[in-house]
């Protein structure tokens, strides 16, 4: 998501800057914001001093003849008349600053044409001619590295952008950020970090909001470095200025890398106030997050409202997790038909199983003992002998002592469940003894 919204951004740069614009007095070259006054280190004042060549009146003439067809769209009249300018000897007749001037016009016409390539080519020849005015060759090195990255030639693009930065004094956060995304698309994660803070801070500092994608950089890049803290600080500020669902959630996705659950269930119960949830998955995990906390009766209620809605997904799971949280909040009736949807839905057994359970729960003793049956003969209980507990518990309240007994000596054939089988069937023996001393007294 980040390299296409990367590419996307730098091209509408690129057409911001792709401006021509002939000054008799002084610049033909590019407008840009990134555009900035030579500084007073050595290198930069040697090339602030040099003489550069005067523009000539006929060759002036030319220039904004060509870039009058230009900005009528007549791109080939434009194109002539540069032909012109340089064809048989009047390439030789062209002093250096006049040269850079017919190289602007035709990478231009290139970029327009969106040969970025040929842009490319022709504006490097711009670069490449000796004593052109600074301005001049400050914006063609910034263009320069903006069509590297346009064509995700990253390297390149991130060694012109250098270049610029070491001729400019006052680069601004939009270079930065420029700077921070090369260093993304080749997964060097510091570098890019490094740039993208200071983008940032130079925008804060200055009283500007930073765009929503530079801080969605910023938390991508702090969390791939398990950086949780400024990360989630991030995350606070898009919420604060940016509100939107998915910061809400991955606020709540890295308080569950903290293990801080509390936390984790805040964000998530905090979006769902808002109507911001609107995912069958994002109602299931806030189910979930409510049961881990051991508040089942909300966790239920959004199940519900989520089905009500037709949000949430009429499946097996999902109607087994409803169900739970409603047994779990002591709500047997409305746990019931939660689990008969999910039992109806299941290819396995399990669920009839567990429904039997539930009906146990609700002294639905027929109904139990008809899932568990149901649940058996299907195949898939995880835990038969269990199953055959609740079937010998269900008999034994309807007084069917012998199938009671039955179900309960299946039961004790497994380990992990024959003592407690054991004494349920000595105990119906003892409570059979006991109706039959009765009997005798009366």
């Amino acid at each position: 998501m980040i390299k296409g919204f990367f590419s996307n951004a730098v091209l509408a740069t690129i057409l911001a800057l792709a401006v021509v614009v002939v000054d008799r007095a002084g610049t033909v070259g590019l407008v840009a914001s990134a555009q900035a006054q030579g500084s007073s280190d050595g290198k930069k004042k040697e090339r602030e001093t040099r003489r550069t060549p005067a523009l000539r009146n006929k060759v002036y003439e030319k220039l904004a003849e060509a870039q009058a067809f230009a900005e009528a769209k007549d791109y080939p009249a434009a194109q002539q008349v540069l032909d012109q300018m340089i064809a048989g000897e009047g390439k030789r007749a062209l002093n250096s600053y006049e040269l850079a001037n017919v190289y602007n016009l035709y990478a231009f016409l290139r970029y327009s044409a969106e040969d970025y390539s040929g842009a490319l080519r022709y504006y490097r020849q711009v670069i490449a001619q000796p004593d052109i005015p600074l301005a001049m060759e400050i914006g063609t090195r910034f263009t320069v590295a903006q069509l590297y990255f346009v064509q995700e030639q990253w390297q390149p693009g991130i060694d012109a952008l250098l270049e610029w930065f070491e001729l400019t004094d006052k680069p601004n956060a939009t270079a930065y950020i420029l700077l921070a995304q090369g260093y993304y698309q080749l997964k060097d994660y510091d570098s890019a970090l490094k740039n993208v803070e200071t983008a940032i801070s130079m925008h804060e500092t200055e009283g500007k909001l930073p765009k929503e994608q530079w801080y969605n950089l910023a938390r991508f890049l702090y969390f791939d470095k398990n950086d949780y803290d400024n990360a989630l600080a991030t995350l606070y500020t898009l919420i604060e200025y940016y509100p939107k669902k998915q910061y809400w959630v991955q606020a709540s996705h890295i308080y569950s890398e903290k293990k801080d659950e509390p936390r984790q269930l805040a964000m998530m119960e905090t979006a769902y106030q808002q109507d911001l949830l609107d995912k069958s998955s994002e109602i299931v995990q806030l189910a979930y997050l409510y049961l881990n906390s051991e508040v089942p009766y909300p966790a239920a209620l959004v199940m519900e409202q989520g089905f009500e809605d037709e949000l949430v997904e009429e499946k097996s799971k999902n109607f087994e997790l409803a169900g739970s949280a409603w047994r779990q909040a002591q709500e047997i009736d409305k746990a019931i038909p939660n689990m008969e949807r999910a039992a109806e839905l299941s290819d396995k057994g399990e669920l009839y199983s567990r429904l039997g359970n539930v009906y146990l729960d609700g002294d639905q003793h027929q109904k139990a003992i008809e899932a568990v049956r149901k649940g058996l003969a299907k195949g898939g209980v995880k835990r038969p002998d269990s199953a055959r507990l609740v079937l010998g518990m269900a008999h034994f309240n309807l007084g069917d002592y012998d199938s009671a007994k039955k179900a309960f000596r299946e039961a004790a054939k497994d380990d992990r469940s024959e003592k407690y089988a054991r004494q349920w069937i000595r105990y119906i023996n003892s409570e059979e003894e006991r109706q039959r001393e009765m009997a005798k007294d009366i």
